[in-house]
């Protein structure tokens, strides 16, 4: 789907409770969430499982990796890469505004040597040279200003991503997970990358599904898995045994 021209691009809001602090494009839909309190964690059920990665490497081996978000939203998977995993984190956002407002109202950190932000276009940026089997943890979360399907979808858009990733790479993806939306972006990926390398969480209360696709896959053991879990949740916090009940490869 070819991007938007700049003038169309919605107007970014704010709304806070004191606990959350919501970021909306031009609708009443959440389109990123982050703690007042807590402003590195991660406040929503559906991001956290975007890290599902981590149970696919070694936990010492992740601190230099590189991370990339493609739909900064609220900053939210860059800033915990950043300041939580020591990653080497880029984002990709189309939005100028997106960018103005999480650095304002959502504790983004300056750019430096391990934090990176391109305002561009997703579907270009992805396909330079300099990203092309570099990247350890991508994360795909671009959703219309509406929230109801993702901009973009394609087999060739997920090809490219496949091969922005490393061996032990993978690629996290949001999606709805209780419409006919979410099949044919499952199939889409799995054409991509193989159905073999496609695992997927049942969805959130929200509807929301993630879906973690291996640049090569593998099958750890039940046994492995329970370690890594144990090993995320005691490190960074994150509920990762709980995962483990509602995710496993689609094939």
């Amino acid at each position: 789907m070819p991007a938007k021209p700049a003038r169309e691009l919605p107007e970014v809001s704010i709304s806070d409770d004191g606990v959350l602090r919501h970021l909306h494009l031009g609708t009443p839909w959440i389109q990123g969430s982050m703690l007042v309190d807590a402003p590195f964690d991660l406040a929503l059920e559906y991001v956290q499982r975007m890290m599902a990665w981590l149970l696919f490497m070694e936990p010492d081996s992740v601190a230099g990796r590189r991370a990339m978000q493609l739909g900064l939203g609220a900053g939210a998977i860059t800033k915990f890469c950043h300041k939580k995993l020591r990653m080497h984190a880029t984002a990709v956002e189309l939005n100028p505004q997106v960018l103005h407002v999480c650095r304002a109202w959502f504790k983004l950190p300056p750019e430096g040597p391990r934090l990176t932000v391109v305002l561009g276009d997703a579907g270009q940026e992805i396909r330079k040279p300099q990203y092309l089997g570099m990247i350890d943890a991508l994360a795909v979360d671009m959703y219309d200003d509406d929230a109801a399907a993702p901009v973009f979808d394609s087999v060739a858009f997920y090809a490219d991503c496949r091969a922005l990733l490393t061996d032990e790479g993978c690629m996290t993806v949001n999606l709805f997970g209780r419409t006919s939306h979410y099949e044919r972006s499952l199939a889409r990926i799995s054409e991509a990358f193989g159905a073999e390398a496609v695992w997927a969480f049942k969805p959130t209360r929200e509807g929301n599904t993630i879906v973690l696709a291996q640049r090569a896959p593998s099958r750890p053991t039940r046994a492995l898995l329970l370690q890594r879990a144990e090993a995320v949740q005691e490190r960074w916090g994150l509920p990762a045994r709980k995962w483990l009940r509602s995710f496993k490869p689609v094939a």
